[in-house]
């Protein structure tokens, strides 16, 4: 299982030529791993005030394949494809009506309050990790 999440083209996403402007589709990813880390049961902010930590985007590859325009309904789809240490990494993609628009290979990482490197806490990797099986990835 691969979590979802839907969302609307808005006419403040498009550019010039009606379609979505492509630094958009960084913001549909990550309010898509947003709700992702919520529905694993791990709050940023908890994450933040209790721990320390943040997670950030270390690296990502992208990939535009099609274009998405106004009022398009599109769905974002996240799937794990590894947990290890500090750092997991996803593969994210948009979609609409069964036509793939943009694919994304994020790698996330957990952050101290100097931006180096922690390794994810138990009980959070606990939560991941769950969640993680459940969508059908394998720990590293």
């Amino acid at each position: 299982m691969t979590h979802l999440f839907h969302t609307r083209v808005y006419y403040e996403d498009t550019d010039l030529a009606g379609i979505v402007y492509h630094a958009n589709y960084l913001k549909f990813i990550e309010r898509a791993r947003s709700e992702m880390v919520r529905e694993a049961g791990v709050s940023q902010t908890s994450l933040k005030s209790d721990h320390g930590i943040v997670f950030a985007v270390r690296r990502m590859a992208v990939e535009f394949l099609a274009p998405a325009k106004f009022e398009d309904m599109l769905e974002v789809r996240t799937g794990f494809v590894s947990l290890a240490g500090a750092r997991f990494t996803l593969d994210q993609s948009v979609w609409r009506d069964g036509t793939h628009l943009f694919q994304a290979d994020v790698q996330v990482v957990c952050l101290d309050a100097a931006g180096r490197a922690s390794r994810i806490p138990a009980d959070i990797r606990q939560k991941l990790t769950r969640f993680q099986q459940a969508n059908g990835a394998d720990p590293e």
